[in-house]
């Protein structure tokens, strides 16, 4: 009998948490509507600035314009080709949870690349590689940005980088693989146009990664401290353990207001997994208690983010 209650409990649960109550819906046209800016912005990057120019960058679109040198197909064509390559990838690999966070994206930006690449815009009104190189970081961390504060991914570099870390580098972080891989990119596109180009493209790569951390945080550091109170404590410790890949610390605490006991935990994790956390406990305890501090250096033997405490 008790099983029996417990397995209903279980599909009433179940059932709330995969329910698309009216909130969800809010939630979803609200990063939709994000989202689409955001692809609008990339794509005028793309369209208006990038290739106008001569330019390239790294990552996926790097890879296309390498391409693009040798075929004569519209950037946003191939780009579909690309995403769809990394669904099947992902799908295979990663399995429905790490494609569920790309599979948006992968149909709406390449969309809106298409109608971008129909208007005659351009942002510049004569060819000038350092201001274009700038403006295409600016817009490319902005896009990033919007996406991460969003809890999205967009089927790019970083998702081949899980996937090889996965199966053949697990010691390595995705962070370093991918900086690794549009390296390999972008020396590539030396060979393929030249040398300034490519340096070009590092110049833009440099500006996306700090616009889009100052989109996110402002001017915070790579490492911030979470405290929590929540009366979902088991849910949201299963969802920082096993889908974020995080430790985390419990510790017996006593709240003077409500004159209870309770469970505080407490982790240390990037800006960006903050935001994902932040967003979970919204979906599951709207009356949760969070503080974010800042940490200027953890040093330790394992962790993302982490310094070695022997190297250091």
């Amino acid at each position: 009998m008790k099983g029996r209650r417990k397995m209903v409990r279980e599909k009433i649960k179940y059932w709330k948490e995969n329910t698309f109550t009216k909130k969800k819906i809010n939630t979803f046209l609200k990063d939709f509507v994000i989202l689409l800016a955001a692809c609008c912005i990339s794509a005028f990057s793309t369209v208006g600035v990038l290739i106008p120019n001569g330019l390239t960058s790294g990552g996926i679109t790097g890879i296309i314009r390498i391409i693009q040198n040798f075929v004569d197909v519209d950037f946003s064509i191939l780009y579909y080709g690309a995403s769809f390559l990394v669904l099947v990838l992902v799908a295979i690999f990663m399995g429905w949870k790490e494609l569920r966070k790309i599979l948006l994206l992968s149909v709406m930006y390449p969309a809106v690349l298409m109608v971008f690449e129909h208007l005659d815009i351009q942002l510049l009104e004569s060819n000038d590689t350092i201001l274009a190189a700038v403006f295409c970081g600016v817009f490319v961390g902005t896009f990033v940005g919007l996406v991460f504060w969003r809890g999205y991914a967009s089927a790019g570099m970083d998702a081949i980088a899980k996937i090889l870390r996965k199966k053949r580098f697990p010691g390595v972080s995705p962070s370093k693989i991918l900086l690794c891989m549009d390296a390999i990119v972008i020396i590539a596109s030396a060979f393929v146009y030249d040398r300034n180009i490519a340096l070009y493209a590092l110049i833009t790569q440099v500006i996306a990664t700090k616009t889009s951390e100052i989109i996110l945080f402002g001017m915070e550091s790579k490492i911030v401290e979470l405290t929590i109170l929540t009366t979902q404590r088991n849910v949201i410790t299963e969802y920082i353990i096993k889908e974020l890949h995080r430790g985390v610390t419990s510790a017996a605490v006593r709240g003077e207001y409500s004159d209870r006991n309770m469970r505080q935990l407490i982790l240390l994790c990037s800006p960006r997994e903050s935001i994902l956390i932040k967003k979970k406990l919204a979906e599951i305890d709207a009356n949760a208690f969070v503080t974010v501090t800042k940490v200027e250096t953890v040093w330790g033997g394992t962790g993302k983010g982490f310094s070695d405490i022997v190297k250091d």
